[in-house]
């Protein structure tokens, strides 16, 4: 059996309302999951929760059925609600799909940036590089997200991003470039430098060609990442969702 986490959801809410909107208990409790502040496998406290919102366990309950539905909340039987954890094969197949929609809209991005949008990747960058010379791990993993948006944004395919967006947050508990080596962070800044260039130019077939060199080695480190943190659930530890 796994060790079994101390909540430390409660910790992470920020915003207490008494007799707060559903909308409000939806937003914040997604907001402290995607922040990575709240590991995978950790108790949501239905009763603790609706205490800290001063309503009762009803609007709770259907923010966290909506949680499920969007992959960041499990519910076992004999166990509560849980963030949800994922399997190693679950995080891969999560990155294959951001994968495929990047390439996609990025295509499209390089004709439509504007120097607006030109400025707002160099901004991206440059926080990066900041958070690796200051070995700030949770920095980067939260600017190299920005970063990514920076460059797929502008594309203006809204669903497609929506659907990145959602395989993104799905990844973000686990938090994966936070427990990568500082050199594989290096390495992997290496190639955000070589997508910089190649938006700034608007040149697609050298972007592509190194969004997917870059995706490959995020697809190795990611392959790394040990079950000894928690982080990851085994294969026949997975339910499904109730």
């Amino acid at each position: 059996m796994p060790h079994r986490r101390h909540s430390v959801l409660l910790g992470s809410l920020t915003v207490e309302r008494p007799g707060g909107s559903q909308q409000v208990i939806l937003d914040e409790l997604r907001r402290a999951i995607l922040d990575g502040a709240v590991p995978p496998g950790t108790p949501i406290p239905l009763a603790e929760v609706a205490e800290h919102f001063g309503v009762s366990r009803i609007p709770v309950r259907e923010s966290l059925k909506t949680l499920i539905g969007e992959g960041l909340v499990a519910h076992r039987a004999n166990s509560g609600y849980m963030v949800a954890q994922l399997t190693a094969a679950e995080l891969g197949e999560l990155y294959v799909a951001r994968e495929s929609l990047e390439a996609a809209s990025l295509a499209a991005a390089v004709g439509n940036a504007s120097e607006a949008d030109f400025a707002t990747a160099i901004d991206m960058n440059a926080l990066l590089e900041h958070a690796i010379r200051e070995d700030d791990a949770v920095a980067y993993h939260r600017q190299s997200r920005r970063f990514h948006a920076a460059l797929t944004g502008p594309s203006r395919m809204y669903r497609l991003l929506r659907m990145l967006e959602t395989a993104w947050n799905l990844t973000e508990p686990v938090q994966p470039m936070v427990h990568v080596t500082p050199d594989d962070r290096i390495r992997l800044h290496a190639d955000h430098g070589e997508m910089l260039q190649a938006f700034l130019t608007r040149d697609v077939e050298r972007l592509l060609g190194a969004a997917e060199r870059h995706a490959r080695r995020l697809n190795s480190v990611i392959a790394t990442l040990s079950f000894e943190t928690g982080l990851l659930a085994a294969e026949k530890d997975i339910s499904s969702p109730q």
